[in-house]
């Protein structure tokens, strides 16, 4: 009774069974709202549903670990601005309706996994040195529980924790996943903003409304990301990645350059969008986690999923603005002169 009373009177997103790192599938499509910010560091159920929404309504928190983590905290922040909605790491009633209104479904669904899902090939292990890539066939997934992390825009240790004493090998074993959509069709992209400083990418249509949001890994001071604007000059999912001596990366002793095969664990991920700038471009990554967590050699990182759509998407010939301060617009920085340097 004292236990039932607590929680009717506590202001709690809900009550979230955690059980030896396994996480309740139907307590996180139960969430719902509270005052209270789920944890920053540990998985939780409405983390979890929260990630899984913002996902959906093309406001990306990168790789969906079920923690209220800075990129998931980001996505948050320009969805309730996008709505006209304030937010200051508490969800308000109406966010949180229009968070839920905006797509429809169970957060969480059963998925079957299949032969494809199987079947590899995969690597036993992923070198850790460019030059000990050069000579694989593919840049392939190490295991099936890392093919279907990235499948559903999650992180191994969310699908486990999820999926408890599953194997994640079997054709025809069921498994809990996140329901997010295979393939997205954007409104026609008539600019793209890259926000250095808050390490983000957005993408707008002809009237100027936000249409997608993205967290970013950009260049360090040592590597910087262009400033000014480019433009896209093609797409291309699995791309090679070609080393070049020039870029002098730290630990690569090559003098010749030389090609990285395709592949989602390839320098430059899965999908790479060249820009008008020699060396640069927008592409995946073989790290998920580490978006907008770690500097690039320059070029603009997001996740695998999030270059997909972007690069399926967006058309040549479209302005890419890399914004170098919060307050800066892309009309202040129309023609400015963008350097060429190789770099990803």
């Amino acid at each position: 009774m004292m236990r039932w009373m607590l929680g009717a009177v506590m202001s709690l997103w809900f009550i979230c069974p955690v059980l030896a790192g396994n996480l309740d599938a139907k307590a996180v499509n139960d969430a719902a709202r509270s005052e209270k910010p789920p944890a920053t560091d540990k998985i939780s159920a409405p983390a979890a549903k929260l990630q899984i929404l913002l996902d959906r309504a093309q406001f990306s928190p990168g790789q969906i670990d079920g923690k209220f983590g800075e990129n998931a905290q980001k996505a948050l922040k320009a969805f309730a601005e996008q709505n006209g909605l304030g937010f200051d790491k508490t969800v308000a009633p109406e966010l949180w309706d229009k968070l839920n209104a905006a797509s429809e479904g169970p957060v969480l669904v059963d998925y079957k996994i299949t032969d494809a899902d199987v079947k590899g090939p995969f690597l036993k292990k992923l070198p850790t040195k460019l030059e000990e890539m050069k000579s694989l066939e593919a840049l392939s997934y190490t295991s099936p529980l890392e093919g279907l992390a990235e499948k559903f825009h999650m992180s191994e240790e969310l699908l486990k924790a999820l999926n408890p004493r599953k194997a994640f090998d079997k054709v025809g074993e069921t498994i809990v996943v996140a329901n997010v959509p295979a393939r997205r069709e954007l409104p026609r992209i008539a600019r793209v903003e890259i926000d250095k400083a808050s390490e983000t990418l957005k993408a707008f249509d002809e009237t100027g409304r936000l249409i997608a949001y993205y967290p970013a890994s950009v260049g360090s001071a040592d590597r910087p990301t262009p400033t000014g604007t480019l433009k896209v000059t093609a797409a291309h999912e699995q791309p090679t990645y070609r080393y070049n001596p020039e870029y002098k990366f730290k630990g690569v002793k090559s003098k010749r350059p030389f090609n990285i095969k395709p592949g989602p664990n390839n320098p430059v991920g899965s999908y790479w969008i060249g820009l008008s700038a020699q060396g640069y471009g927008i592409h995946g990554t073989a790290e998920p986690d580490r978006v907008s967590k770690s500097a690039s050699h320059g070029c603009v990182r997001l996740t695998n999923w999030d270059a997909r759509v972007l690069g399926e998407n967006v058309k040549r010939g479209t302005s890419v603005v890399f914004l170098d301060a919060p307050t800066d617009t892309s009309s202040r920085q129309q023609g400015a002169p963008a350097a060429k340097r190789a770099s990803n």
